[in-house]
């Protein structure tokens, strides 16, 4: 992925490297097992669960990139907006809009 401006810019192409329900089925399972490992660090105070929050939340996305997209993780070129958009295609996905959202970011995609 080319470096984008703007995060405007950014959302659309971020999408579009996740076109298939696999790849982000394998996100939103990472994302929620990272999220699930993050609470029971801080509840048990074991904190080498951090890491492997950390491991499974990257391990599913890039093996997802890897073997389903077969295209390079949006987290090499913008690190911190990939993270900040695992999160909302999570939640747009939990509040039922995600076809609305490719549809309306990816016309091409129907």
């Amino acid at each position: 992925m080319e470096r984008s401006k703007t995060y405007t810019d950014f959302w659309p192409r971020y999408l579009a490297e996740h076109r298939s329900p696999t790849t982000r089925g394998l996100h939103f399972f990472g994302t929620c097992l990272g999220l699930v490992l993050l609470a029971g660090a801080v509840a048990t105070g074991t904190w080498w669960l951090l890491v492997v929050a950390l491991v499974c939340g990257y391990a599913f996305a890039w093996l997802a990139h890897a073997f389903v997209e077969r295209n390079r993780p949006a987290t090499f070129t913008h690190p911190l907006w990939s993270f900040v958009s695992d999160f909302r295609m999570l939640f747009v996905w939990l509040g039922g809009g995600m076809a609305g959202e490719l549809e309306r970011r990816l016309p091409d995609a129907s």
